[in-house]
């Protein structure tokens, strides 16, 4: 049963991709509000697709965002469907920063390029440029914009492993709030251990206070980082 599930979750995903395509597409070409409008269509796909593979998702609210704000948005990282989550949770829209080797994909690659900031990781310029592009999203197009600041899946074992830098470097040099999410369920959902690895069931996004950056300075990063930290340590414990 599992192999007809996993078979059946990625036929219907890959379906409704195929369906909504040609929006992607044609909204690629608008620029800032192009993305604003393919974030939208991606939620209509991600309502539906979780839906109809049975993982329905909870939103846990420790403090609600305010949505005529604008956030660093941070989340925790171990399972291919972190990246779903973010659609299909995030109640506004953050434009996501994504890693290289997704663009390589056919077809989704594309979306990916239209939608996402794209770093690669093994580039020093090339995450100095997705840096430099997220701040610019922040300061001009006056929107949030979300980030996994682990980089990659936590393979550790525990709740967290370290983070980077980047989101909070972000946050101070733009005045902007940091906004953790956790997703305490996905790796229950899809393992990251293997492709065949999934099981349905509830998929939890739990939102904690923000946290304020106000008159902190660049050399305040690690203070906030390890601020942010803890705090998304205790909440996955508390969660578990």
């Amino acid at each position: 049963m599992r192999y007809f599930y996993v078979i059946y979750s990625v036929t219907t995903f890959v379906a409704l991709f195929l369906l909504f395509f040609p929006l992607f597409i044609l909204f690629s070409f608008f620029g800032a509000w192009g993305r604003k409008a393919i974030w939208r269509i991606i939620q209509v796909w991600s309502y539906i697709w979780f839906f109809i593979i049975a993982i329905p998702v909870r939103k846990v609210y420790l403090q609600k965002p305010d949505r005529k704000k604008q956030y660093v948005v941070v989340g925790n990282h171990w399972s291919y469907l972190d990246t779903a989550m973010i659609f299909r949770a995030i109640p506004f829209y953050a434009r996501p920063l994504a890693k290289y080797e997704l663009t390589r994909i056919p077809l989704f690659g594309f979306l990916y390029k239209a939608m996402a900031v794209v770093v690669d990781r093994d580039s020093a310029e090339s995450k100095l440029k997705s840096l430099h592009l997220l701040k610019h999203t922040i300061e001009t197009e006056k929107t949030s914009v979300f980030i996994f600041p682990e980089g990659t899946f936590n393979e550790t074992g525990s709740p967290l492993k370290s983070f980077y830098d980047g989101a909070f470097r972000i946050a101070l040099q733009t005045q902007t709030p940091i906004l953790p999410v956790i997703f305490p369920d996905t790796i229950k959902r899809w393992h990251y251990s293997g492709f065949w690895q999934w099981s349905p069931g509830i998929s939890r996004a739990v939102f904690l206070p923000e946290i304020s950056v106000k008159g902190m300075k660049t050399e305040d990063l690690e203070l906030l980082k390890e601020q942010v930290y803890k705090a998304m340590w205790q909440a996955l414990l508390e969660t578990d």
